[in-house]
């Protein structure tokens, strides 16, 4: 029988109790969570926050310290590396970095999960993947080189890539990190748009507010390796957790400020 949330939803992927650490330091610290079917879920959290470490470790970049990771009921962490990407190959990831190679054209760069991963002719696959560039809006640049695009460029082609196999679930780590604020926000509607045309669960790390209220069904926030705020964006808004709202109103924590106050006496008085 297939995992539920409490609310009846299938879960795609569970976080039970996940620990990982770091030469003697707690980055993730018991984390639990849940991403239902069909959702978008957004991952928040400052510098630091461990956002990006919890979201290797559910791809399987990285092993825990203790915990379990389930995608669709298999628990990841306890699966040899063979069985283990059989399980992932039903998700698509992209990398904030875009992680493009640079030496293979934007389409071969699409069409590579397809080669390694199936046994389509060839004929099909270039279908596919002209397909997976115009669902990004990458239509007729089958040939560039990823050198030859810009920025948003490249992250709408990593788009194009993580979902060349039509993945049931999507995960996005800052996707709008480096870009401008209109490229990152054609990039949240693209993510909209890919989840209505695939009917996908997406899983997204950022600190990004502005992508958060786009595209988020319901997030969390860790702080420190610990999940300090779960549920809805309206009961994020009305959270009264004070580092929450310190996210929210983008205040300095008060250390900063006692600092910058140093700097300034410290310039004024010529100390320099």
């Amino acid at each position: 029988m297939e995992n539920q949330s409490p609310g009846g939803a299938e879960n795609m992927v569970e976080v039970r109790d996940l620990t990982v650490a770091y030469n003697g330091r707690t980055v993730l610290n018991r984390v639990n969570l849940d991403v239902r079917r069909g959702e978008t879920l957004v991952i928040l959290g400052g510098s630091g926050s461990g956002k990006s470490t919890l979201l290797r470790h559910i791809i399987g970049l990285e092993r825990s310290s203790g915990g379990q990771i389930l995608i669709k009921g298999s628990d990841i962490t306890a699966l040899d590396e063979e069985e283990q990407d059989a399980i992932l190959r039903k998700v698509g990831v992209v990398f904030q970095s875009s992680a493009m190679f640079n030496s293979m054209s934007v389409g071969d760069n699409v069409a590579l999960p397809l080669r390694e991963h199936t046994r389509l002719e060839e004929s099909t696959i270039q279908i596919m993947t002209r397909i997976k560039l115009e669902m990004v809006g990458l239509s007729g640049f089958e040939n560039y080189m990823p050198s030859e695009l810009s920025g948003g460029m490249r992250k709408r082609a990593a788009f194009a890539r993580a979902i060349s196999m039509d993945p049931e679930i999507l995960f996005c780590d800052e996707p709008s990190a480096g870009l401008d604020p209109i490229i990152g926000a054609g990039l949240d509607q693209l993510i909209l748009k890919l989840k209505r045309a695939l009917k996908m669960t997406i899983v997204a790390v950022t600190h990004e507010m502005e992508s958060v209220y786009t595209i988020a069904d319901r997030l969390i926030m860790l702080h420190r390796g610990d999940i300090i705020f779960r549920g809805t964006l309206d009961e994020f808004r009305a959270c009264d957790n004070e580092r929450v709202r310190q996210f929210i109103e983008r205040r300095p924590d008060s250390r900063d400020e006692q600092d910058t106050g140093r700097f300034v006496r410290a310039l004024t008085e010529n100390r320099f």
